[in-house]
């Protein structure tokens, strides 16, 4: 949620910044509709005072044995018109709270407008491999391998679902055991929370009530699109103490998401689907802190990809493309040869204060002072359902074996995919 105040002070700013976005925000509209409501507010608490007077000078007259007979008249109008007040302020406080829940986050200075087109692309690292012989792609060779069973994922959940088997399923976990391990080594706590989460847990991340109809519900739950809604909540409502920050977890979960995949070719296999695995990272972090714990986060994700051996570049998002929630976004994208493309693996992003002020997420300053709120931070530490593609692709042999990186090979996994 955007600060008020900076909308009050700095309505121009908040105006350019919204339209890098391509948001067009009637601020005007709404700086009428926050003076109206502050009014509003202070005529209630100007009769609430005026009722709590006259109530305890009807007390007092009753102890002496007076009639108070004109001031309970007195009393009785102030009610009336204290419930019309409060009628009124609670539907404009409905119209205050509805406008700035659907504003987006303000994009960083230095995020340039626009979408996609506009991305950039910071650096690559490596070359795209060079084959002497017809690669496959991913889906062959899953398939060939034995590795992932789409037919009978689609045939247990529908499209969109596909089953990692034998060896496939052991690279999958060998994934997930490597990014833990290397991130619990690192200083993070390790989180397993919960998959249903609450209106409240989506509010907070931003994505409510907006995108409340793009996640799967049962009742009054959600299943978690990212572990990142989950832990961001972690100190919802909390005031923590400055020396507690930063605070660092990694957390695994699956990934369910109303999106699926297709026949086109850049949906195919494991690239797009309503269930995938992912390990996330997330920060706590002081606002001073922030910009570098940015950098600390798409490193370690950074890293980690350059360990699995593969050719990857990093894109800083332009404003259009970045989520709603988030002030500035890096992504990490992993070549896949069969498309000629890349794609995302991790995106490190920095919502700022935007999801601690929805939340009310907070720090005492160590020397004193009003409380403030925190900046969060999270990157995907790795997504896996693409990792394995571009893996496959790009370890790939002329025999049809693939691979395997030598940091998996430690969980078990042979020095390479042979079909069986």
């Amino acid at each position: 949620m955007l600060d008020v105040t900076l909308i009050r002070n700095h309505p121009d700013q908040v105006r350019d910044g919204l339209r890098k976005r391509a948001v067009d925000a009637d601020i005007p509209a709404f700086l009428a509709l926050d003076t109206a409501f502050r009014e509003a507010r202070t005529t209630v608490e100007r009769l609430r005072g005026e009722r709590r007077r006259v109530s305890a000078d009807i007390a007092v007259r009753r102890r002496a044995g007076e009639v108070a007979e004109e001031l309970q008249a007195g009393a009785k109008d102030l009610t009336d018109r204290l419930a019309e007040a409060e009628a009124r302020l609670a539907e404009l406080a409905g119209r205050h709270q509805e406008f700035l829940d659907a504003l987006p986050n303000l994009p960083d200075e230095d995020v340039v407008a626009g979408g996609k087109e506009n991305n950039e692309v910071v650096r690559a690292v490596g070359a795209p491999p060079a084959f002497d012989f017809e690669p496959k792609d991913h889906v062959d060779l899953a398939q060939d391998l034995g590795l992932v069973d789409y037919r009978r994922g689609a045939a247990l959940a529908g499209n969109g679902h596909w089953i990692y088997r034998g060896e496939g399923a052991a690279l999958e976990w060998a994934l997930l055991n490597h990014f833990l391990d290397a991130h619990r080594r690192a200083g993070y706590e390790f989180v397993l929370p919960p998959h249903l989460l609450t209106y409240e847990a989506g509010y907070t991340a931003g994505q409510f009530p907006k995108f409340a109809d793009e996640v799967f519900r049962t009742g009054e739950h959600f299943l978690l699109p990212t572990a990142e809604t989950a832990l961001v909540n972690l100190h919802r409502g909390e005031t923590l103490d400055e020396h507690q920050l930063p605070l660092k977890y990694v957390a695994y979960t699956p990934c369910y998401r109303k999106e699926s995949g297709g026949y086109r070719t850049a949906d195919r296999g494991t690239l797009r689907g309503h269930q995938f695995n992912k390990v996330e990272l997330f920060q706590f972090a002081r606002p001073g802190d922030s910009e570098a714990a940015q950098l600390e986060l798409l490193a370690r994700a950074e890293e980690l990809v350059a360990g699995l051996g593969l050719h990857h570049r990093v894109t800083k998002l332009a404003a259009e493309d970045t989520s709603p929630a988030q002030a500035k976004t890096y992504d990490v994208e992993v070549w896949l040869p069969s498309l000629g493309a890349y794609a995302e693996v991790s995106s490190v992003s920095n919502a700022r204060e935007y999801q601690a002020r929805r939340g009310g997420i907070r720090y005492r300053p160590a020397g004193g002072g009003k409380p403030a709120y925190v900046h969060t931070l999270n990157a995907s530490g790795l997504a896996t359902s693409r990792l394995l593609p571009a893996i496959l692709e790009q370890h790939q042999r002329a025999d049809g074996t693939v691979e395997v990186p030598d940091v998996l090979r430690r969980w078990g996994l042979p020095e390479a995919l042979r079909a069986h």
